[in-house]
This record gives structure tokens, sequence and C-alpha cells, in this order.
């Protein structure tokens, strides 16, 4: 049984990221979708929301599982039994921080692999930082991140 996983911030969660699930999803019998704990950073949303996100955007796809993590992907991913980590590329730039990452995650351990898959082409320009940037300066995100994701942005970044 093929078992990979999509790990990210999610903050929040886009279209772009849900490309990505839903086209692996189609690929491994078992996807683990894992929000990555960091804390470096300082998310919109709490680690717990953004669980509770994906678990509603990824409803659809029944061989996806959702799940959080601290520190090391590639330990991570042997803990789930995991022996694929999937990430998607958007751009050039992102396929050099993704090469270096891979390799090192190489270097760390022999028994997982990492697949990248390029982004539709009507999602290479988004990200959640943008989304989020968006939203602050009072723009519409429909058609970036699902509605419910939507109307949670909003509730954040501009509450009554």
């Amino acid at each position: 049984m093929a078992r990979a996983l999509i790990p990210g911030s999610f903050d929040p969660v886009t279209n772009g990221h849900l490309d990505i699930i839903g086209r692996a999803a189609g690929i491994y019998d078992n996807l683990l979708v894992s929000v990555g704990r960091n804390r470096s950073k300082s998310p919109l949303f709490t680690l717990e929301e953004r669980m509770e996100i994906l678990r509603d955007s990824c409803a659809q796809w029944r061989n996806v599982q959702i799940g959080s993590f601290e520190g090391l992907l590639v330990q991570y991913a042997r803990e789930q039994d995991v022996n694929v980590i999937v990430r998607g590329l958007r751009a050039v730039s992102d396929f050099e921080y993704e090469f270096q990452m891979a390799q090192l995650n190489r270097h760390l351990t022999r028994e997982v692999e990492t697949v990248f898959m390029m982004t539709g082409t009507e999602y290479a320009y988004l990200s959640s930082s943008i989304v989020k940037e968006i939203a602050r300066l009072g723009g519409s995100v429909k058609g970036l991140v699902p509605e419910d994701v939507e109307t949670r942005l909003r509730q954040k970044v501009q509450p009554d």
C-alpha cells in the first residue's frame, strides 16, 4: 500500500494546495496531509484551526488523513510509515528551495523519497502569504481559497 505525506503550514489552505492534495490522493492509496508546527513563525490560524479547515476541505477524499508534526520532517515520515513526501512547485524559485530540502532529507534518510508535483497553471501565482495580504488589505480572495476559508479569513483579519 503506497502511503504519502504532504507537509505544509497551510495558513490558510488555498485552492493551489487542494489541487496538489486532490491529484496526490488520486495516485497514492493513503495520503497524510500534515500541518507543520514551526515555533519561529506566528501563523494567523492556530494549529487546531488549520487542521479543522483541512479536515473540512479534504473531506471529499476518503484516503486523506490530517495530522500535525513538529521537528524533522523525515523523522515524522518514518514514524508515520510514509516513504514518499509530495511537494508542490509553482515556479523555479520554489524548485531551488525544495530541491535543497529534498537533498537534505535524502541525506538524513534514504527510506523517504521526495516527489514534486507542478501546480495547475491557474494556481502558479498563489500562496498563503499572498492570500493573507489580500485579505488584510480588504481585497477579495474568492476563487483563491475554499468558501469556508474565505469566511474564516475575513473574520480573522477584519473582526467586527
